[in-house]
């Protein structure tokens, strides 16, 4: 499930909702050009947040495995705020364990100052629950796609293209699915619409463990020959990591929750993105921050 979180107060922000191919397509003003990575030419970009696994629980002082994940998305959502971003992407396991009411009405405060300046875009990972999450979150633009039970969320700025996926299977279950219907939209889409570079959006990590996406291997296939997507971003795992299949840079977002175990930070990742290269700054806000403010280049495959 993918949808937006959004309380529009300005046109730079939040210029143009309309439905597109049974999915949202939000239109987005960009942040201008940029000259960065040692003089390169000046580059349409975009300013980007990203989280991933808040795992907020109902109680706001409620603690897991040595953190406080609500004050750490406080942190998170001051921080973010200063940045300014043109747009906000969250993936997945926006709730504690189970989805439950509770926890989408906490996230939903902490997230408020943040939907008043930047549209939020959020997609259910599988220690989500779609309905009461969309009982919480009731108000997305646009209509709802005709995937059965998936949602998609189609974000276009001058700089690249974002699609926000759905990969949520099952409740508190850790493995993760796209499935058929997903994936042919998917195809179809890639297809049809123009050349602009294209970055993917969902929860479950890539591996090929039982809790990893389930048809990931069928994503590859389809994707790899579409040379206008360009990276894959992701949660899931709790780790912050980059690798690569086949040119196609696989982003790992650090969890703004919690983390598992010693050496990864948790925090979210302030990135700047143009047509031809990304630029991603972890913002370590617990856990390992010895690499906070440390700096990734990608460049786009072509």
């Amino acid at each position: 499930m993918a949808t937006i979180f959004h309380k529009p107060i300005s046109r730079r922000h939040f210029l143009k909702t309309t439905l597109a191919s049974a999915a949202t397509v939000v239109t987005l003003s960009g942040c201008g050009s940029v000259n960065l990575f040692g003089g390169r030419a000046k580059q349409p970009c975009v300013r980007w947040a990203f989280l991933a696994d808040t795992h907020v629980p109902a109680n706001p002082d409620e603690e897991h495995r040595g953190f406080y994940p609500c004050r750490n998305l406080r942190q998170a959502v001051e921080q973010v705020i200063s940045a300014e971003p043109e747009g906000v992407t969250i993936a997945g396991d926006l709730a504690r364990l189970e989805g439950k009411p509770g926890d989408y009405q906490t996230l939903k405060g902490l997230l408020e100052p943040l939907a008043e300046r930047t549209p939020i875009f959020m997609a259910l990972g599988n220690h989500d629950d779609r309905d009461n999450f969309l009982k919480a979150f009731n108000n997305p633009p646009g209509e709802r796609a005709t995937i059965k039970g998936k949602h998609i969320t189609i974000i276009n700025a001058p700089a690249i293209r974002m699609i926000v996926l759905d990969s949520l299977l099952f409740v508190n279950k850790t493995s993760g699915l796209l499935g058929k219907a997903q994936r042919q939209w998917l195809g179809d889409y890639l297809a049809a619409c123009d050349r602009a570079p294209t970055i993917l959006c969902f929860h479950h990590t890539l591996a090929d463990r039982d809790g990893d996406l389930l048809d990931v291997p069928r994503l590859f296939e389809m994707i790899k020959p579409v040379r206008k997507v360009k990276a894959i971003i992701y949660g899931h795992s709790h780790e912050y990591s980059f690798t690569r299949f086949d040119g196609i840079h696989l982003v790992n977002m650090p969890a703004t929750g919690y983390c598992f175990g010693a050496g990864q930070p948790v925090g979210w990742v302030d990135a700047t993105l143009t047509p031809k290269f990304g630029q991603f700054t972890l913002r370590a806000i617990a856990a390992d921050t010895t690499k906070n403010k440390a700096v990734t280049e990608l460049t786009w495959r072509t």
